[in-house]
């Protein structure tokens, strides 16, 4: 029989593959630490690599009989210089410095710029940063096949170094020839989440929804400026939305990205989309056996303000504490989750209740469980709907999702309070209650004679009619 594991907190916890995780052994202790979603970043490693990794993660989700998400991150557009004659040069600041589509390795005065959308768009004034953000050029003239910029800030820059445009919106796609190559192996293996990179408008995220056809849930990462101008219409197309630090920083000025975050996070929970923060979580543990204090309060800032789930990348990917990483992101979420402070804020947080019959059931669930003092909010839900309602209000009871489809329970796995278990369907209140019942008290949730309360949709069968709630005594 499988070890029954059930999360004490409700903020679910992403961890990324890599070298330093990817094998059986680790996989499984990572897993027991406290990760719920394994990513596999697409910007490295081969379809061979990642689908050893989809093996490892399915075996050990048979191995503790317990649904794992499993997010696939596509690379996305990679804006890149081309290369320098002897490999690097070093720019002052103050120089012009010239970017052109000829192939003709650059020197000190001028390099190959491979992207003539950058070119068609950019304008006087346009900033450009190169390498992360170390070095900044600014346009000063534009011709039909050329930038003549001016270093703003100096440094050097060595070749296939990447650009980032925050001024402007690029007239490309999200998705690359690499992404859809990349997307259609990732459907084939049963990804659970498709990472869809440097999203710019909503019809990036369409076009990505077009190709899952509900195979998977589109998590769009907003990681650029042009986004925010446009967040409300993306995550009204996303099942769920990354806050992706990393570009983001470069684009944005530093402190412009605490409040971009916090808004992301806001606008996601109103929409009842799952919010993921990463990047730089735990940063120094890629080293280090314990984070910082700053990171322990960055992990906490998310967790105090709703987010569904907090990332590791590099630290689980490359790092030389990746189960210490888990484990310490894991001790941080529950013991905020277990202060006072965390519930006022979460509450005086909480988004008004939709204005559909679904949306005013699930707040009602989560304002009965607190009447009652109910061990659980449990309901059927055959496309995870119910269960997003649910912990959209953010209850203080555990959520309980029940639900006839792997693929479902397994995307459940990155939203906030809920345990998804699978089970076969309900086709009556009394059935819901019974299994209800049943399945809290052997998941370790609830004890005969204590309330739970149950969700569920009438007729049963049709997804999305959540129209019902039953307070239940667990027999």
């Amino acid at each position: 029989m499988p070890i029954r594991i059930r999360r004490r907190r409700r903020t679910k916890i992403v961890a990324t593959i890599g070298p330093a995780s990817a094998n059986p052994e680790m996989l499984h202790r990572l897993f027991i630490a406290g990760a719920d979603v394994f990513r596999l970043n697409f910007s490295h490693g081969d379809h061979d690599v990642h689908a050893r990794s989809f093996a490892m993660i399915r075996d050990l989700e048979k191995k503790i009989g317990r649904s794992i998400g499993v997010l696939a991150d596509v690379q996305g557009p990679k804006l890149r210089v081309g290369r320098f004659s002897g490999g690097k040069v070093q720019l002052q600041t103050g120089q012009m410095f010239r970017l052109d589509m000829d192939p003709t390795p650059g020197n000190g005065q001028r390099v190959q710029l491979p992207h003539p959308e950058i070119l068609a768009a950019a304008g006087i004034g346009t900033n450009l940063l190169l390498d992360d953000g170390k070095l900044r050029l600014r346009v000063k003239h534009v011709r039909p096949d050329h930038l003549i910029t001016e270093v703003v800030t100096g440094g050097t820059l060595s070749d296939r170094k990447g650009v980032n445009v925050p001024d402007m919106v690029l007239p490309i796609p999200a998705l690359t020839v690499k992404d859809r190559a990349d997307l259609d192996f990732a459907l084939s293996h049963g990804a659970d989440f498709i990472g869809l990179s440097f999203v710019q408008r909503p019809e990036d995220v369409a076009e990505a929804r077009d190709i899952a056809a509900g195979r998977a849930w589109i998590m769009s990462k907003i990681e650029k400026p042009q986004a925010l101008d446009r967040l409300d219409d993306i995550l009204a197309l996303s099942d769920c939305v990354m806050v992706a630090r990393g570009d983001l920083g470069v684009e944005l000025p530093p402190e412009d990205v605490p409040l971009a975050q916090k808004r992301i996070i806001r606008t996601a929970r109103q929409l009842g989309c799952p919010v993921v923060v990463a990047t730089q979580m735990l940063e120094s543990m890629i080293s280090a056996p314990a984070p910082t204090r700053a990171e322990a309060s960055d992990v906490a800032t998310a967790v105090f303000d709703g987010a569904d789930a907090v990332m590791l990348s590099a630290e689980t990917a490359a790092g030389q504490y990746p189960v210490e990483a888990v484990t310490i992101m894991d001790r941080i979420i529950a013991r905020v989750e277990g202060n006072e402070g965390w519930r006022q804020q979460i509450d005086s947080s909480h988004p008004a209740p939709g204005h559909s019959t679904a949306d005013a059931i699930a707040a009602a669930a989560s304002q009965v469980a607190h009447t009652i003092g109910a061990a659980a909010i449990c309901g059927f839900t055959a496309s995870g709907s119910t269960a997003r309602r649910a912990a959209r209000e953010r209850p203080e009871a555990p959520i309980i999702g029940l639900t006839p489809s792997t693929e479902v329970a397994r995307r459940l796995a990155v939203v906030w309070g809920v345990h998804s278990v699978v089970t076969a369907e309900a086709h009556s209140m009394t059935e819901t209650v019974s299994r209800c019942s049943k399945v809290a008290v052997t998941e370790g949730f609830a004890k005969p004679g204590q309330d739970i309360v149950v969700l569920a949709g009438v007729p049963y069968g049709q997804p999305g009619t959540t129209n019902a709630l039953r307070v239940a005594k667990v027999k």
